[in-house]
């Protein structure tokens, strides 16, 4: 393994450790933080962040009542695979913003957080992968501190203690974090910018389109 690879572990292991002990520092009575989200049910680890935002491993045909009853209007789904199998409600929009965990940008997140805040003006919205643990819960974590103005450590004990899944799972969500520009990325979903780099992909590609046009 190389010193570079083990140091970025050894910090991993560090930062998972003082989110636990801030998390035990916090909640001395062993009680979950009222501000965590809530489970509804005990089906598909359905919980609820806010008054009209869900989070979920994958649903099935079973689940349409539900999302009915909680007035979700919405589903954003970040796997490569369709919900169209098991979702044909025609009163419940599908949006579809598959990313690869270990490669995620701004530009990743920005769309994803774009979408919840515009969906949220139609109704209730539910995200979900298949587990409902990386994807899910790294988009979750950025919308606690992008959106809602909580501290990463904050948002990184929600999700790896919340309930939603093998904290072993988070490494590359929690090395994101960790280096996420927020204050850029409030300033990017404000303006509608694509990035937080004038140089990533999406922008260029636009400012390649607008000059076609002229």
């Amino acid at each position: 393994m190389s010193i570079v690879r083990w140091f970025s572990l050894l910090g991993l292991m560090l930062i998972s450790g003082l989110v636990l002990l801030a998390a035990q520092a916090g909640d001395n009575s062993s009680q979950r933080p009222p501000q965590w989200a809530t489970p509804v049910g005990s089906q598909y680890n359905l919980n609820q962040m806010t008054p009209t935002l869900y989070r979920s491993t994958l649903p099935d045909s079973n689940a349409v009542p539900i999302l009915a009853r909680l007035n979700i209007t919405t589903v954003i789904n970040f796997q490569p695979e369709a919900d169209s199998s098991w979702l044909s409600a025609p009163n419940i929009k599908q949006v579809q913003l598959p990313y690869r965990i270990g490669h995620v940008d701004d530009a990743d997140v920005l769309t994803v957080l774009r979408a919840i805040r515009d969906a949220e003006d139609q109704g209730s919205v539910l995200i979900h992968d298949r587990q409902g643990t990386e994807r899910t819960g790294l988009m979750a974590a950025m919308y606690r501190v992008v959106v809602q103005g909580w501290s990463k450590e904050e948002a990184l004990s929600e999700m790896m203690m919340g309930g939603f899944g093998e904290s072993t799972h988070f490494k590359d969500s929690i090395r994101y974090m960790m280096q996420a520009p927020v204050d850029k990325l409030r300033e990017a979903l404000a303006s509608g910018a694509c990035s937080t780099s004038p140089y990533a992909t999406c922008a260029v590609q636009s400012w390649l389109k607008s000059a076609e046009v002229q």
